[in-house]
């Protein structure tokens, strides 16, 4: 009996460790399925190609594999070719330095070409965009790190042309998608047939089963407002990037190529910090910019939006030096030519939540105010009716005053001679006033139905536009005009368009009597003003004036009468 007992105890024993036993490999199997199945098993996987042949293909994996900067586009317009770099998050921006455009013919390594960059921009959506000059024909364009030793370079991506694409997008403040077009070649100032056009989105376009389309709200000039659909507003987080927006002409040429990805450029709805804000289109500016804006903070304007129209000159740093100051300016990078009605229409949707009212006028126009009132007075007593929407003011246009070097005080203080009879007018806008086309044509937009403009007198309030200046400065004027519908000056059509200046031709030729020409009147009302109001009265120089630019100009001044002595 005590040996039973004592059995029975040892098979008690065996069977406990058995099921533990048991529990202990099903456990482990159980967990170690688990790890397989969440990826953190990780076999040994034995080789038998050699160390180096295993290395370089670990090289070729590591730049398909890993996180690295690539080409999502490129862009070729006339004179540049705009390349868009795509970056993983946390890795740092190259700068212009670092880069260099590679234009490859081809398969043929003989015609491979180098070339720095002009300019190295950042976009809305953390990427960059490098301008690279104008791509050769046949060849295609990529970018190579500068120290790099090896002929490596970042793979080409996708290149379109400039005057067929949906070139940008932003989604405006009722959810409506605003998309830029370039190539529908619609009328200016008309409103055309929606039926026609449809907008799709996605992120693959040749994949046709994966793509959202969408009703057309309006389509006028170079814009289409779309209906957003709710799965692009609510930012579906997805492994292909950001969605794009595109164009489809029904039954038509079909669907264009798009870079543009729609986002927000707007806050969200609170009081408007800014009473007056202004908004131009620019291009090398960097020279009058400075006179520009402190002239206007002086009588009123609080905010500046700048659309830089690919600047070449110290434009980006005067930028930073006039925010250093306390001036609330910010440069916006809009390399798209001929698109001044479009870019307007950014800016004002832009506006649209800072802003009461915006002024659109470029660098060369000064408001002048005889009484000395300031710009947001005369516009307060010019809207006691809530159903005004626009100001439009008068415009003079003034000629070189028989000057043959840039005046040293500025467009204000030395242009004193003008033509007798104003021209055109220009505008300054409520934003929640605008049409939802957003057409507008020399720089005044079409209102919704229930608002209206008032015309202010050129005795209360003028803008002095100083179009005809110095020789050196007004032949820029035949690079290219910004405006889409505009004919440039060097193209032999609308020669006797009021925006090319009568009797000059198409090409860039100094008159001999330049320096006198559009004078008809004596006008030294701003210009007396100016050095009332903005003059240092210790250094008696204008507020604008550096004493760098004075040395400078004194230099150019003398540079100039001793080549008219030599002729």
């Amino acid at each position: 009996m005590k040996n039973r007992r004592k059995l029975s105890g040892v098979c008690g024993t065996w069977r406990t460790f058995f099921w533990f036993v048991v529990l202990f490999v099903f456990s482990f199997v159980l967990f170690s399925t688990m790890f397989v199945f969440k990826g953190k098993f990780r076999p040994v996987v034995r080789t038998t190609i050699s160390f180096s042949t295993a290395k370089a293909v670990l090289r070729r994996e590591s730049v398909t594999l890993s996180p690295s900067v690539s080409i999502r586009e490129a862009v070729k317009l006339p004179e540049q070719t705009l390349v868009f770099l795509k970056y993983p998050p946390s890795l740092r921006l190259y700068t212009k330095d670092d880069l260099i455009c590679v234009f490859s013919g081809g398969g043929d390594s003989s015609k491979l070409r180098k070339e720095y960059p002009t300019a190295v921009d950042s976009d809305k959506f953390n990427g960059q965009i490098v301008r690279c000059p104008e791509t050769p024909r046949g060849f295609n364009v990529s970018l190579a790190v500068s120290r790099w030793t090896a002929d490596d370079h970042i793979p080409a991506g996708p290149t379109h042309q400039w005057d067929w694409l949906v070139y940008d997008a932003v989604i405006d403040h009722d959810n409506s998608t605003v998309v830029f077009v370039k190539g529908l070649n619609l009328r200016p100032g008309r409103v055309a047939d929606v039926s026609r056009y449809e907008c799709v989105y996605g992120w693959d376009f040749a994949r046709h089963n994966r793509l959202i389309r969408s009703d057309v709200i309006s389509a006028a000039q170079e814009i289409i407002r779309c209906r957003t659909p709710f799965t692009v507003l609510d930012g579906p987080k997805s492994a292909h990037g950001p969605v794009k927006v595109s164009v489809r002409i029904k039954g038509g040429t079909g669907m264009l190529p798009s870079i543009a990805q729609p986002g927000r450029i707007i806050n969200p709805p609170r009081r408007k910090p800014f009473e007056m804000c202004v908004c131009t289109m620019t291009r090398n500016a960097a020279a009058v910019l400075r006179e520009w804006v402190m002239y206007h903070a002086g009588i009123g304007v609080q905010r500046w939006f700048i659309y830089d129209n690919n600047s070449d000159d110290d434009i980006i740093a005067e930028i930073r030096d006039l925010e250093s100051r306390g001036y609330n300016i910010s440069r916006h990078f809009w390399p798209w030519i001929k698109t001044q009605e479009a870019g307007f229409s950014n800016c004002a949707i832009r506006a649209r939540s800072d802003c009461d009212w915006v002024a659109f006028i470029d660098v060369d126009e000064f408001y002048y105010i005889p009484s000395g009132q300031s710009l947001t007075s005369i516009i307060r007593n010019h809207t006691v009716s809530d159903t005004i929407g626009e100001i439009r003011t008068p415009c003079h246009s003034f000629g070189p005053s028989g000057l043959r070097n840039r005046p040293r005080g500025g467009v204000t203080e030395g242009y004193t001679c003008r033509v007798i009879l104003p021209e055109r007018h220009k505008s300054i806008l409520r934003p929640e006033a605008m049409n939802e086309t957003l057409i507008n044509v020399v720089h005044h937009f079409h209102l919704k139905d229930t608002f209206t403009f008032a015309d202010v007198d050129k005795d209360v309030m003028v803008i002095n536009h100083y179009k005809y200046q110095v020789w050196d400065v007004f032949k820029e004027k035949f690079y290219r005009r910004v405006a889409t519908y505009v004919a440039d000056w060097q193209n032999d059509e609308n020669v006797g368009s009021r925006d090319r200046a009568p009797g000059l031709g198409t090409r860039p030729v100094e008159p001999p009597d330049w320096a006198e020409r559009f004078c008809e009147v004596n006008d030294t009302g701003l210009r007396d003003h100016v050095c009332e109001r903005f003059k240092d009265n210790k250094t008696q120089r204008l507020i604008w004036e550096r004493e760098e630019d004075e040395d400078r100009l004194k230099k150019a001044s003398l540079a100039h009468n001793r080549i008219a002595r030599q002729i």
